[in-house]
Order: C-alpha cells, then sequence, then structure tokens
C-alpha cells in the first residue's frame, strides 16, 4: 500500500474543527451546542454584496487576471488610502481568502529550511501555512499573565539565527484579542530594521478596536517600507467568510512580481466572491459602528461573566473578538471533547477550541481554550452557563491556579 507523504503525515490538524464529528454527534442526540470554537460571525453580511452576486449577469462566469479584478484592486486601494495606507492597485494581489496570502507570501519571501518568528499563541494554521511552504516556526512566547503583550527586543534577538528571515504578527490578535501598541510596533520595526527582516502583518480584524484603542498598520511604519507584506481578508470585515477573497499587498515590487507568479499557477481568486467584495467596498459607516457597539456589548457581557466562574481568569481583549481563557482543567483538549461527548446541561453543550492547537511550544495551553465571542449575548449567556455546570462537574478538574 503506498505511504502518504512527510508533509501530509505533518500537517496538523486544526484544533477549531477537530472536534467537528462529536459536535455532529452531540446534536444527533438533541443537544444543542454553542460554538465559541470558530470565528464565524452571526453578524449579517452587507445587503448590498449580496445583492451585487444576485444581479451578476454575465453569461460566462470567465477567469479573472491572476492579481484579481482590476476594478476590485482600484476600489481596495482607495480603501487603504482613506486609512493612511498609501499603496496603488499593483501594490497588490487579489488572492483566495487571507490564508492563500500567508502562504504565498512565505512562498515568495522565505526559501526552504528559513526561519519566522511568531508571538505565542498564534493563529493555529501558520503552522499548516510553513509546513506547506517547507519553513521553520519559531515561537516567541507571550503570556496570559500579562495579557499577551509583545516581548522585549532582547528576546527577539536571543532567537535570531542567521536562517532568520521573517517576524510574523497579527494585530488584532487572533486567538487572544490582543492589540500591539505604537510603542510595540516600533519595537518590532527596530529588529526589522536590524537585520533586514520581513515583517508580515496579518490585518484582517483592524476594524474591531475597543475602549478608544486605535488600529496602527504596519504598513505605515517608517523605513520598512520595503520589508512589510501586508495579509488581508473580508471574512470578517463584511461578515462573509465564505466568500474567500484576501489580499496580498507590498510595496516590495521584487515581492509583487513573485506573488503574482505564484497567482498565476493557481490561474485566478473567485469570481462571485470579488463581485460581492468589491461591492462590500461601499457599506456605510453606520454598518461598522453597528457590529462595533455589538461586539462590544458581547466582549463585556463575556469577560464578566467568565471572571465570575471559580478558577476562570479571562483578560479584557482590545480587538477582535477571541480572546484565550483559563481554566482549572488538567487538559484543554480532553476537556473540549468531554463537553462533546458526556456532558450537557438542559439538553445544552458548549464547543471550545483547546488552546494547545494555537501554540508551538509543545506542553503549552494545556489549560486554556480559545472563545470567539461571535454569538448574540443571549446565546452566550447559555454557553457560559453550560460552561460554569460543565466546570464543576468535569472530572478533571484542578485547583485554582
Amino acid at each position: 500500500m503506498p505511504q502518504i507523504s512527510e508533509k501530509g503525515k505533518s500537517m496538523p490538524a486544526s484544533p477549531i474543527r477537530k472536534l467537528v464529528p462529536y459536535a455532529e454527534a452531540a446534536k444527533k442526540r438533541g443537544i444543542k451546542v454553542y460554538h465559541l470554537n470558530i470565528g464565524q460571525p452571526d453578524i449579517i453580511t452587507p445587503p448590498m454584496a449580496l445583492e451585487a452576486v444576485k444581479k451578476y449577469d454575465a453569461k460566462v462566469i470567465e477567469y479573472s487576471h491572476s492579481a484579481g479584478n482590476e476594478s476590485y484592486r482600484i476600489g481596495l486601494a482607495k480603501y487603504y488610502n482613506n486609512i493612511g495606507i498609501d499603496i496603488n492597485e499593483n501594490d497588490m494581489i487579489i488572492t483566495t481568502g487571507g490564508s492563500e496570502a500567508i502562504t504565498v507570501a512565505m512562498m515568495s519571501c522565505l526559501n526552504e529550511g528559513d526561519e519566522i518568528i511568531i508571538p505565542e499563541p498564534f493563529y493555529t494554521n501558520y503552522n499548516a501555512f510553513a509546513l506547506q511552504a517547507g519553513i521553520k516556526v519559531v515561537p516567541i512566547k507571550t503570556t496570559i499573565n500579562n495579557n499577551f503583550a509583545l516581548p522585549a527586543i532582547a528576546e527577539f534577538e536571543k532567537i535570531i539565527t542567521p536562517r532568520t528571515k521573517a517576524i510574523m504578527i497579527c494585530n488584532p490578535n487572533n486567538p487572544t484579542g490582543y492589540l500591539y501598541s505604537a510603542a510595540e510596533l516600533e519595537s518590532l520595526r527596530q529588529i526589522v530594521m536590524k537585520y533586514d527582516l520581513y515583517l508580515f502583518a496579518d490585518e484582517v480584524y483592524r476594524e474591531f478596536c475597543y475602549d478608544g484603542n486605535t488600529h496602527i498598520s504596519c504598513m505605515t511604519l517608517k523605513d520598512i517600507e520595503q520589508n512589510v507584506v501586508l495579509v488581508d481578508s473580508v471574512s470578517k470585515r463584511y461578515s462573509m467568510c465564505g466568500v474567500r477573497i484576501g489580499a496580498l499587498i507590498s510595496k516590495n515590487r521584487d515581492v509583487i512580481d513573485a506573488a503574482l507568479r505564484f497567482a498565476q499557477a493557481r490561474l485566478c481568486p473567485p469570481s462571485y466572491g470579488q463581485v460581492a467584495a468589491e461591492a462590500a467596498l461601499e457599506t456605510p459607516a453606520g454598518y461598522f459602528t453597528d457590529v462595533y457597539n455589538e461586539y462590544i456589548a458581547r466582549r463585556n457581557y463575556m469577560v464578566e461573566a467568565l471572571n465570575r466562574i471559580e478558577g476562570v481568569y479571562c483578560p479584557k481583549p482590545k480587538g477582535a473578538f477571541y480572546t484565550v481563557v483559563k481554566l482549572p482543567v488538567d487538559d484543554s483538549d480532553k476537556f473540549a471533547r468531554w463537553l462533546l461527548e458526556e456532558f450537557e446541561y438542559e439538553k445544552q453543550t458548549v464547543m471550545v477550541a483547546p488552546a494547545t492547537g494555537f501554540y508551538a511550544s509543545e506542553g503549552m495551553g494545556k489549560n486554556e481554550v480559545r472563545i470567539a465571542y461571535v454569538l448574540k449575548i443571549e446565546d452566550l449567556k447559555n454557553a457560559i452557563i453550560c460552561l460554569e455546570h460543565a466546570l464543576k462537574a468535569y472530572p478533571g478538574k484542578t485547583a485554582e491556579q
């Protein structure tokens, strides 16, 4: 019998999705499952995006330009210009979601065997993208004890080697909800300049910044314009994850030219997705105000409710719509599965993402889970009541740490 590849064997299962069969089985038993495991908002997609797809009357759905429809790229460049990012339509490649943008960025900028430093915990699929590109993720630890703040420059310099070619951040952060400050970004700028590294900036949650905090794009950092590669997506901004439209953006012409060659190999990004994404550029400001207010309310409720549970610690995220929560459990993977296989409270249970999958360092995240507050408050209330009862009943409960 033929063997699969070493990459196939090494490809990690998603901690966000690997428990889906257990959730499906619970539902078949008549259990309502509250999905706090995945960043799938229940916010309505902007109507103009939906209408644009419905009214799309092309007689043939043709290949688009490999870099994406020019009209969309021009419109998207205006969006960035309006938030202080000076680019034009030739500084970007439209991709099949932010996922493809990251993979193409890695393959365009790094050689196999090169290293990329990423603060952990980080979005779990960064591991998978790096594996596909043949590069090594070198984690730099952040901790829930200081709400996952960026480590000092000296800590980065301890792990920089001749193979280090890039640093990657997600800002605001998935899974922690942390928002990097101007001072932290300045530290990154200094490291990038000193060692002439690429800085990959995943900024898909830039609209979701709270408590008067503002997002600072890495594209606006001085003197490293040729080093920065911006990754973006429409999935969360417009609550249309399924259209699979992202973007790779850089002022570095060589990076864009290389990325275009990879884009040509996959032909083009999705046609209907581009139609929806271009129409979504006309979304009125009121939409984002309503979404912002809704997420603030959800976050505030969730943080306060979780911190009232004995043994639980939930930092207050400054952005995105996730947080990593510390629980009094022995093993977050076992706990997450137990919730779906063995526990129910009034015919309800909760699905969470074990935080172990968001770390590259072995043994980290054993008593942590990622929670996405993407459900309406009524559902969040029921979910957290379930979680509180589950923690009391869980046989692997530990003393408060």
